[in-house]
């Protein structure tokens, strides 16, 4: 029996072509029975204050950092979605005197417009934001080499080396309201996969490369990062892909409650917890991966009550 049509988007698969009872159960949880979903290889963590929850973010950067030594580069994979961690990166690689000069760092996507990864000057390039934000703040004399940021471009040959001889300590990323991480969004609906999602085994064969974005995706940026413009909001974005993830020694996920909403962090916690993979869900792909941490700000949680508004 086939699964049924997205209420979304029909041409695609998403998280509203799954069995409504995973869909009730996710629904139930508290904060409390979230916590409790930890497991080895999986561990779910509050943070209390927002202050809290990006510190521990930017601290991340700064241990797998400190790893980096002329023999063994230790590098980090970061998103823009969340942003406010970056200016901390800065702030504490200034205070401590952490000199970069064997670190690594790796931008997780970008925008792409006619075949081409956009250029630094639109307003919604990650590439700038990352630099603004972070690299640009970090003193001259403690900075990493040009050579060791890795931004990846519609002609992903050049990203995809970059991995190689490098160890990856940690990928970070948030989640998308399609379920996504970085912009491995669901697939399209389309033969030979009309009836079923593809198989995990086949998603997870995908490396960086330049993707179709689920008109959820879409929405949701223009929302967060357009004000409301989706005529700025690109259709198709280069990403790294699971090939890449998996290079990763901790996929390490972070939820402030801005880019998704209290059914879809309880969702994933629940399908990575109980190892339901489902590519109509990306993110619970992640139930495969041997090291990975959710991290929420225990006020973002919220409820899954319904409210009129």
């Amino acid at each position: 029996m086939a699964r049924p049509i997205s209420t979304i988007a029909p041409e695609w698969w998403d998280y509203t072509t799954l069995d409504k009872e995973i869909i009730n159960d996710a629904s139930s949880l508290s904060a409390e029975d979230m916590q409790g979903l930890s497991r080895e290889g999986f561990e779910v963590v509050f943070h209390d204050t927002l202050e809290a929850f990006y510190l521990a973010e930017a601290l991340e950067y700064i241990s797998a950092w400190r790893q980096a030594t002329p023999d063994v580069p230790v590098g980090i994979c970061g998103p823009i979605g969340p942003t406010q961690q970056l200016p901390l990166v800065a702030q504490l690689v200034n205070a401590l005197d952490l000199p970069l000069h064997n670190a690594h760092f790796w931008g997780m996507d970008e925008w792409v417009i006619e075949g081409r990864e956009v250029p630094e000057a639109h307003p919604l390039s990650f590439v700038r934001a990352d630099r603004e934000l972070c690299f640009d703040r970090i003193r001259s004399e403690l900075a990493m080499p040009e050579t060791n940021i890795h931004f990846p471009k519609a002609d992903v040959s050049e990203y995809q080396k970059s991995w190689e001889g490098v160890r990856c300590a940690v990928m970070q990323g948030g989640q998308g309201e399609v379920k996504h991480w970085a912009f491995n969004d669901p697939p399209r609906r389309e033969a030979p996969y009309l009836d079923e999602p593809p198989p995990p085994e086949e998603y997870l064969k995908l490396g960086t490369r330049v993707v179709d974005l689920h008109p959820l995706t879409i929405i949701q940026n223009a929302r967060t990062s357009g004000g409301g413009r989706l005529d700025l909001v690109p259709t198709q974005a280069v990403t790294v892909g699971p090939v890449e993830t998996w290079q990763a020694e901790r996929v390490s996920i972070w939820q402030a409650g801005v880019h998704n909403n209290p059914l879809g962090m309880r969702l994933t916690t629940l399908m990575i917890a109980k190892k339901i993979a489902d590519t109509s869900v990306p993110m619970s792909l992640l139930a495969l991966h041997p090291n990975v941490r959710f991290n929420f700000r225990r006020g973002a949680i919220g409820s899954c009550a319904t409210t009129m508004r």
